[in-house]
């Protein structure tokens, strides 16, 4: 039975270990053994905790023999990101400086899927603080692509997206800032939701507020959006150290997934107004976006109004983002007991410029970038004032070679390699609900399609992308 576990959805997995039908330690074993035979093809796992997994399986199965209340996650494994900390587990944030640093406490992400009954089974790779798109740091190298280990997996939560793809484990955790959940879930062709600001709780300290310049998120990566469904409702709550965390949902993400989406108005933008996009990637989407009408959704071609904007957006996210690389080496030596500002020339990639460009920025540079970024609030706003969801690419491209930062051109037009190729960081600047389905294929390389619900209406993006994946079944698992 195990050879094929890695193929069953989450949301069955559970109801198989509440009926007693499947040991968690069995699903533990399954995973293991994958990893063991696949983990090698893409680097997606850079910390197993075999061992403590597996007691922790074990403690599971006693608890249904017991007849214990159980909870939703019961005994499923999952993967975290190393941006996010593990109590007693190193993590180490895609940095050789804090390659033995090990936390004393678990995010509040993580104490909830232990509370649901979650295992974690390790963490997965990342760029160096999740400060490119891709994913690959000096520490453990790159993270390739189940579909094909040459190309990118995308990030920077690239190792969780990997892992979950390749059936290395059943669910993932992300974190996004820029597009870190739905990068590499488009990349990998599986889903990826980057709830609205303050949905999933987090803990950043010293700075309580570091993550709402750019709002960063915790989402889940999983192969279907019940699973996905499934592992938001055990992360999302209220947690008293974060000042933005949201007050619990009315009702369960999992329940939205049956939710009826007649009368959704939906807005179609092939490229937000402001992108260069593949002409082979607006094809797939656009026949994918089909699928909205077929739901019985209203779909109309509409862009937000970033034309013009979007390029001194671009700059202004540059300005934030480096600003925000540049705090966390200030406050490293306080969250971390390594001073990171002594050891720039160890960071990995573009890290080190990042920080340096950020110590130069003031408070006026910042403030006027936030005035920039007010007016692409502005513009989402005023679309989703008029329909219920945007939809668009997630990526401009198809997954590209895996050691490159991205591509120099789409269809002839130059880009920024770093940040001109993904749809997603407007989202980041506004903080909507976002998600990343599957669309199709280019040259059989996995393609996304983008989701934007109105402000804390997660319910609706999750109902949405549920009745997409009725209408459109993709394949879930690679071979």
């Amino acid at each position: 039975m195990s050879d094929d576990l890695w193929r069953v959805p989450a949301v069955e997995l559970v109801r198989r270990i509440w009926r007693g039908e499947l040991s968690p330690v069995t699903l533990v074993e399954c995973c293991l053994d994958r990893i063991e035979a696949r983990n090698e093809r893409t680097n997606a796992f850079v910390t197993v905790l075999a061992d403590e997994a597996l007691d922790r399986a074990h403690e599971a199965d006693r608890a249904v023999e017991r007849g214990e209340e159980l909870g939703p996650l019961h005994g499923v494994p999952v993967g975290i990101k190393d941006l996010t900390s593990v109590a007693g587990v190193r993590t180490t944030y895609g940095s050789t400086a804090l390659a033995e640093h090990v936390p004393e406490r678990d995010d509040p992400a993580v104490a909830r899927l232990r509370e649901a009954g979650a295992i974690v089974l390790g963490k997965t790779n990342t760029s160096e603080f999740g400060h490119l798109a891709t994913t690959d740091n000096d520490l453990f190298g790159s993270t390739g692509n189940p579909v094909d280990p040459t190309k990118t997996a995308g990030g920077s939560s690239g190792g969780s997206a990997a892992a979950v793809a390749d059936g290395l484990v059943p669910l993932a955790q992300g974190t996004d800032a820029g597009g870190s959940v739905r990068i590499p879930a488009s990349a990998c062709g599986i889903v990826g939701i980057k709830p609205s600001f303050g949905r999933v709780s987090r803990l950043t300290r010293p700075d309580a507020f570091t993550d709402a310049s750019p709002f960063v998120a915790t989402g889940p990566l999983a192969r279907t959006v019940g699973d996905a469904a499934l592992l938001l409702d055990a992360m999302a709550g209220v947690d008293p150290l974060d000042p933005f965390s949201l007050p619990t949902a009315d009702e369960s993400f999992v329940d939205a997934t049956d939710a009826a989406v007649d009368g959704f108005r939906v807005a179609y933008s092939p490229a937000l107004g402001a992108f260069a996009v593949a002409e082979a990637v607006r094809e797939t989407v656009e026949d994918a976006a089909d699928a909205f009408a077929d739901a019985g959704m209203a779909v109309e071609r509409a862009d937000p109004d970033l034309d013009g904007v979007w390029e001194e957006a671009r700059e202004a996210s540059l300005v934030t983002f480096q600003s925000k690389m540049a705090t966390t080496v200030a406050g490293s030596a306080a969250a971390f007991g390594v001073d990171l500002g002594e050891r720039l020339d160890e960071l990995s990639g573009v890290l080190p410029a990042m920080v340096e460009r950020g110590r130069e920025h003031s408070a006026v540079d910042l403030g006027r970038a936030n005035a920039v970024r007010t007016a692409v609030f502005d513009a989402i706003q005023a679309l989703l004032s008029e329909y219920h969801l945007l939809v668009a690419p997630t990526l401009a491209v198809p997954p590209f070679e895996r050691e490159s930062f991205g591509p120099e051109r789409i269809d002839g037009e130059r880009v920024d390699r770093y940040t001109g190729w993904y749809l997603t960081q407007p989202f980041n600047m506004t903080g909507h609900p976002a998600a990343s389905v599957p669309a199709g294929t280019v040259d059989g390389l996995p393609v996304g399609l983008q989701i934007v619900g109105r402000r804390h209406r997660d319910a609706d993006v999750v109902a949405a992308a549920a009745a997409f994946e009725r209408q459109r079944p993709w394949t879930e698992h690679v071979a």
